[in-house]
């Protein structure tokens, strides 16, 4: 809870990739609480109210992915916004001629999403979630140790560079608010 508030405020791609990986964690441990709380929760260097407030927390989590039908696969419904209005920025600087070096940021990393789309992601899927999705499998190799080729190195680091920049401009849009005209 206390790392995702802070990722909310600062960085909204790592916030929606953390709460991917807590969607897993809550499923690693069978969507139970009680598992989360002796298991997980207890781990934190937390005072006792602050692991309260956590365990908290992902009981809500787990309520909403019991009644959003979340518990095996899928994301919840405040993930899916959070992505959508991702999506939204994304196409409003695009169709505006005052972010040009996001569009050419854009179109460095449309060869990978091509390429993702080839080897087997969801074409349905928009590109960001495209690219969402490749961090969060980079991320997952490399919490598991494994090997991660340079080929897919290189294009994770143009990935990442092309997010980061949607995710200042996201937060820049929430601060002072963007002028797209």
């Amino acid at each position: 809870m206390f790392i995702a508030q802070e990722l909310r405020k600062n960085n909204i791609a790592e916030y929606l990739l953390y709460m991917w990986q807590v969607e897993d964690t809550i499923r690693a441990f069978g969507c139970s609480l009680s598992r989360i709380k002796r298991e997980y929760v207890e781990r934190f260097d937390y005072t006792e109210e602050q692991k309260e407030d956590e365990v908290d927390w992902y009981g809500n989590l787990i309520r909403m992915m019991n009644e959003e039908g979340c518990r095996e696969h899928g994301h919840l419904q405040i993930n899916k916004v959070t992505l959508q209005m991702l999506v939204e920025l994304h196409a409003q600087l695009l169709a505006s001629p005052k972010f040009p070096f996001y569009s050419s940021a854009y179109y460095k990393v449309l060869p990978f999403i091509v390429e993702l789309r080839n080897r087997g992601a969801n074409k349905e899927e928009n590109e960001i979630e495209t690219c969402m999705n490749a961090l969060y499998g980079v991320m997952m190799l490399r919490l598991q140790k494994k090997e991660i080729t340079p080929n897919t190195q290189h294009a994770v680091k143009e990935i990442s560079t092309f997010i980061g920049m949607l995710s200042d401009y996201y937060k820049k849009d929430k601060e002072e608010g963007l002028k797209f005209e």
